[in-house]
Formats: structure tokens, C-alpha cells, sequence
């Protein structure tokens, strides 16, 4: 039997970037021709819903704004050209809520990269109410014997670590530094890397930090706050000390975008995947060209990657660490996240 869908909701809102968000009741929207609506159970939190509520990237949100990207839940209605989706069905709400499927990125499979891409909590409303509406081509589709509350930070954090692995080419048995090992995206980092038979060298803060990387399959820590040199501690590392082969950066400030370039070893790749605001990459050009490193960017992943992402998570693969609270506690969860006071991931309860 159909679910009976409300006509008003809870949801946090963006009211004014800079301003706390809003918990307040507003509309359930009714989905499109090509859309579905999905009934929000859980949705993870990430640094990007603290950048839409700051206004601090070079991309403009749109105001009023319902946030959240990393909603799991359950398909309660459909759009009459949705055929490939069934009222009860586990679906994702993900960044990428929409593209255009024509254009030449769409046709490739980079879908990201479309032009006209409708992004999650960002120029659409996401996943911070209890209903979200979604392109149906787009929803992530989640088997039924997962767990939504622990699958939601899947849905952002673990499909755009597990893409930058892939876009680094590293191998089984090869090092990867992950930067940042101990936030949201990088203790998925450790797992995903872990997963793929590689050797982790997590880089962060604090005894927490290191406990928990260690937990999650990291052989070893290098902590930037006490390191008198972070550059020749990695190296020393690795087992031959030339450095990692890959550098994953998902740190959300400047500084260790700067360094990965002088300890990943000749012929090793740079992953900036995180976006710190204002920041930029610098690397000395001579260590550059004569190690002949490559230095990429990668942004999520598109609808494969998210699939493979979440069958790691279905084999027990992946157990992202977080804690949950209810909706109507986000702003607590963003004003630990300003203070970089938090270890893992946090996820949002829409029933509460």
C-alpha cells in the first residue's frame, strides 16, 4: 500500500548565507514528469552543506535553501515517465540530482561535469527535509538489505573518495597518503583504500584521530600538529622512503595541498578532492617536472562509480564511523564542523 504523503514537512533552511539555518515546516513538493520523491529517513552531513550555509564558494546557492546531499530513504511517488523505479524502493539522494544526459560529459560518463547539472543542497533543495525530490536517473539505487542510517554518508563522502582513488591509479600494494584521514571523507578514504589492497598513510590531528585511522585499516600516522617535518616523515613511511605513490587530499585547508607535491614519489599522482575556500595549489615546478608527478583534480563520481561505491558498502566492506542526532540539532552538528571539533561523520535523523 502507498504511503500517504503529507502536505507539510520539517526541514532546515538557508534563509540568509552567513545566518544560522531555520528548522521550520514548508511545502512537500510533488515530483515531475522524471522525478521521484523520496521519503528521507537519514542524511549524512558534510563540509560542502557548511559552504552552502557560509556562501563562501565561487557558486552561488539558491536562497531560500533546504541543504543536505547524503539523504537516504524511501521512494513514495513517481513521475509518470519513471518506469525504472518502484513506489518502496531504497534510493539516495546525491549531489548530482540532475543532468541533461546529452551533452558530450553526459554521453561519457562524466556526467559531473555537465553543464547544466541540478547539484543537491546547493542550486536545488536536498536532503535536510523529510521529503526530497530527485531526477530518477540520478537517484543512487540501494539494495534492500542495507541499512539507510548507515548507508546515507555512502552517498557523498564514500562515492567521492572511492572515484579519487580510481582517478589515482594506484595498485594493490602500492601506498596512498591520505590527508585529512581522520574527517568525514577520509576515514572512508582509509576503508575504501583498505578495500582496494592498498597501503595507508594517514595524515591528521590528535590521538582520536589516530586511534580511529588505525581502526579503519591505516598502517600509519603522521600527525601534522606535532611533526617537526611533515614532507620527511611521510617519506620515512614508506618502505623504501621515496614516498606514497598517491596523495588523496581531502583536508579543508590550504596548506597540505602545498606540501603533497614535494613527498609523493617520482611518478606518483596528487587528488585534490577537497575544496577548501579561497585556496589554491602551488607546487615548486622543478621537483614537479623532474619527478614527473601528476597533479588532478576529482569531483564525484558518476552514476557507475556510485554504484560500485555502495556494493563495497553492501559486502560489509565499508562501516563509515559517525554519530546521529535529530534533524533539528543540524546547527549544533555545523558549529562543531566551523570548529574542525569532529571525528568521522554525522548523520541527521529526519523523524526528530
Amino acid at each position: 500500500m502507498a504511503q500517504e504523503i503529507p502536505t507539510e514537512q520539517w526541514a532546515q533552511v538557508v534563509e540568509e548565507t552567513g545566518k544560522p539555518v531555520v528548522y521550520k515546516k514548508i511545502p512537500v513538493q510533488k515530483p515531475g514528469p522524471d522525478e521521484v520523491l523520496v521519503n528521507v529517513k537519514y542524511s549524512g552531513v558534510c563540509h560542502t552543506d557548511l559552504h552552502a550555509v557560509n556562501g563562501d564558494w565561487p557558486l552561488a546557492t539558491k536562497l531560500p535553501l533546504v541543504g543536505g546531499h547524503e539523504g537516504a530513504g524511501v521512494v513514495v511517488a513517481r513521475g509518470s515517465l519513471v518506469e525504472d523505479v518502484e513506489i518502496g524502493d531504497y534510493a539516495g539522494i546525491k549531489w548530482i540530482n540532475g543532468t541533461c544526459l546529452n551533452c558530450t560529459f553526459c554521453q561519457q560518463s562524466d556526467e559531473p561535469l555537465c553543464a547544466k547539472a541540478l547539484l543537491s543542497g546547493y542550486t536545488v533543495d536536498g536532503s535536510f527535509q523529510q521529503y526530497a525530490i530527485a531526477k530518477a536517473a540520478h537517484i543512487a539505487r540501494i539494495p534492500k538489505d542495507c541499512d539507510l542510517e548507515a548507508i546515507s554518508p555512502i552517498l557523498c563522502a564514500g562515492i567521492t573518495v572511492y572515484k579519487g582513488l580510481k582517478e589515482s591509479g594506484v595498485r594493490p600494494g602500492q601506498t596512498v597518503a591520505i590527508v585529512g584521514a581522520g574527517g568525514g571523507l577520509g576515514s572512508m578514504a582509509c576503508q575504501y583504500a583498505k578495500a582496494m589492497g592498498l597501503d595507508i598513510i594517514a595524515i591528521d590531528a590528535g590521538d582520536e584521530k589516530k586511534a580511529m585511522t588505525a581502526k579503519l585499516g591505516a598502517q600509519h600516522f603522521v600527525d601534522f600538529s606535532t611533526s617537526k617535518n611533515v614532507v620527511s616523515d611521510v617519506k620515512a613511511a614508506t618502505s623504501d622512503g621515496l614516498g606514497p605513490h598517491a596523495v588523496i587530499l581531502v583536508a579543508v585547508n590550504e596548506k597540505p595541498f602545498q606540501q603533497a607535491a614535494e613527498y609523493v614519489r617520482p611518478r606518483g599522482t596528487v587528488v585534490a578532492i577537497g575544496l577548501p575556500a579561497g585556496a589554491y595549489l602551488r607546487a615548486p615546478v622543478f621537483e614537479s617536472v623532474i619527478k614527473m608527478i601528476t597533479i588532478k583534480g576529482s569531483y564525484v563520481g558518476n552514476r557507475s562509480d556510485s554504484a560500485e561505491a555502495i556494493e563495497f558498502f553492501r559486502r560489509g566492506l565499508i562501516k563509515a564511523p559517525f554519530k546521529t542526532v535529530g534533524l533539528s540539532e543540524l546547527q549544533s552538528v555545523y558549529d562543531l564542523m566551523q570548529k574542525g571539533a569532529i571525528a568521522g561523520r554525522y548523520v541527521v535523523d529526519t523523524s526528530r
